[in-house]
């Protein structure tokens, strides 16, 4: 999926500025390396802190990652800045299922390959009855232990298949409104040292605005709920046709038995993730979220 990603912006940065010479400096992440729960080895951090550290040593000009991968409770790493927002892809979860049936159809005791704990409140909010089933690994990985029978369905990103060139294996793909997609969803940033003006301008020639303001309302509003790999936190901000951003935000007991929404518009991202993130805390979020 990185090196996929990665190639992405290469295609980009040949097609806009193709007089530049682009080297792919490839790193594994501990967040790569480790099978057990994110939690354990420091969140989401976990796929970003090696990278972080290649910048800085100057190793590497400009990294590629996932936004949702990216830590949400603490800004960039001193010295680096996030520079650009690629335009987003397709934001929703999808259901992954060898049988073809749709997530409604799915009996009782169905085994479901997630770990992530967004999707796995908003299982239990709306369809209870299936069992979800820790699994870790890339995509890749994922869909050939499902293939093996480890696993009866999978949860994943869309944006993730079509990024792997696997689009054909989604069954399903779940409206935002029933499953609010994790922040960040379907986004690549463009991270480099913020004293790099080489970089910044690099990484400007493939900033998409409309992106920037969304995931800056969603990460705003992800800061101020200080969520983490561990928080049940949903939230998906989009664009108006009158220009306003509008940011829905969801917060659920891993239970799924209570229920926090919010849903704002603005012009100013920070204040409509400010907003909506208070409004949230008022609902009882921090109980939740611990």
């Amino acid at each position: 999926m990185a090196l996929a990603q990665v190639e992405r912006v290469r295609r980009m940065l040949a097609d806009r500025r193709p007089e530049i010479t682009v080297e792919v400096v490839p790193l594994t992440t501990s967040g790569d390396r480790w099978q057990g729960s994110l939690s354990e080895l420091g969140g989401k951090g976990a796929f970003t802190k090696e990278v972080d550290q290649a910048l800085l040593d100057g190793r590497a000009d400009l990294a590629v990652h996932c936004v949702k991968d990216v830590p949400g409770d603490r800004p960039a790493p001193a010295g680096t800045v996030f520079a650009a927002y690629l335009a987003r892809d397709d934001v929703r979860d999808c259901l992954v299922d060898p049988a073809g049936r749709r997530v409604d159809d799915l009996p009782a005791g169905t085994r479901v390959g997630t770990s992530a704990v967004r999707r796995i409140a908003q299982l239990a909010l709306h369809w209870p009855h299936l069992t979800p089933v820790p699994i870790r690994g890339n995509a890749n990985s994922r869909l050939a232990r499902l293939d093996a029978g480890e696993y009866d369905v999978l949860l994943l990103a869309v944006s993730g298949l079509h990024r792997i060139g696997m689009p054909e294996r989604i069954t399903q793909a779940i409206d935002v409104d029933t499953f609010v997609p994790a922040v960040g969803s379907g986004t690549l940033v463009l991270q480099c040292r913020q004293d790099d003006d080489a970089a910044l301008e690099v990484a400007a020639a493939l900033a998409d605005r409309r992106t920037g303001l969304e995931t800056e309302a969603e990460r705003t509003m992800l800061h101020i709920l200080q969520g983490s790999c561990s928080s049940p936190i949903g939230g998906h901000a989009r664009t108006e046709p009158d220009g306003r951003i509008s940011l829905r935000a969801r917060v659920i007991s891993l239970d799924g038995k209570t229920v926090l929404d919010a849903h704002e518009w603005a012009t100013d991202p920070v204040v409509l993730g400010t907003s909506v993130a208070a409004s949230l805390l008022r609902q009882g979020a921090r109980e939740i979220l611990g």
